[in-house]
This record gives structure tokens, sequence and C-alpha cells, in this order.
């Protein structure tokens, strides 16, 4: 891709970013990133924070604001009492679930309006595969 493809591209993320994080509505992007990450086994917000590239206070902020709702509890991890262990409750779970139809919902919208929507979607698959593969490397456990 030339520079004005990839222009686009990133544009083009951003935007469909936006529109997702308006569909779940009872979360922000913030909030659902870390809630996603937690319930995928990230137990740790340091671990959350590396993973997802957010900074260690948007973390904060973001497990504060989960706890307060019930969507997440905190605890001593099993390996070191000195840390803390993030678990998504039921109710965690619940509005992750909610979250992701009401996105994948939204995402069906787009993808139906793009000329090749199979094909978009596979490159959004892919996409997800490198953005694992980039945190990966930058926890340093490739």
């Amino acid at each position: 891709m030339d520079d004005s493809e990839n222009t686009r591209a990133v544009r083009a993320v951003v935007r469909l970013a936006r529109h997702l994080e308006s569909a779940a509505s009872d979360l922000n992007f913030a909030q659902y990133r870390v809630l996603a990450a937690i319930s995928e086994g990230d137990e740790r917000a340091s671990r959350v924070a590396a993973r997802l590239a957010l900074g260690k206070p948007t973390v904060s902020a973001s497990v504060d604001a989960l706890c307060r709702r019930g969507l997440l509890l905190r605890g001593p991890a099993t390996d070191d009492h000195r840390a803390v262990c993030l678990r998504v409750t039921p109710a965690g779970e619940a509005m992750l679930r909610e979250a992701d139809a009401a996105m994948i919902g939204r995402l069906d919208l787009i993808l139906a309006h793009t000329p090749d929507p199979a094909a978009v979607g596979s490159a959004l698959t892919q996409l997800a595969v490198g953005l694992d593969r980039v945190a990966d490397e930058r926890a340093g456990r490739r």
C-alpha cells in the first residue's frame, strides 16, 4: 500500500473504532478493552496495560470504574500475595456479551456496505493476529 492508501486505512480504522464504541453505549472503549482482556485471561493490570498499549493510569481508572459497577473484582494473586488479581464477575461477563453483540451488529451493518464484506471481515481478523503478535513482542513473550 502506498502512503495515501495507508492514510485512508488508518482513518477508516479510527472511524470504525468510534462507530463500535458508540454501539457499546454502557462501556467506553477503554473499559471495554480492559474487561475483554481480563476475560481472555490477563489478570493483572500491568499485563493489561502492556497488552493493550494503554497507560497504567487509564487502566487503573477503568479498573476502578468497572469494580464500582460490579463488573470486576480485585483479589490477591495466588502466586504473589502482594499482587492484585482481577476477575470478571458474572455481571461483567453479561455486559461484555451485550457489548460484543452490539458492536458485531454495528460491524455487520458497516460491512454490508463494503464491496466485499467477507474479504474485509477476513482482513480485520488478520489484523487481530498482527495486533496480538505486536503485543506479545512488546511484552517480551515472543
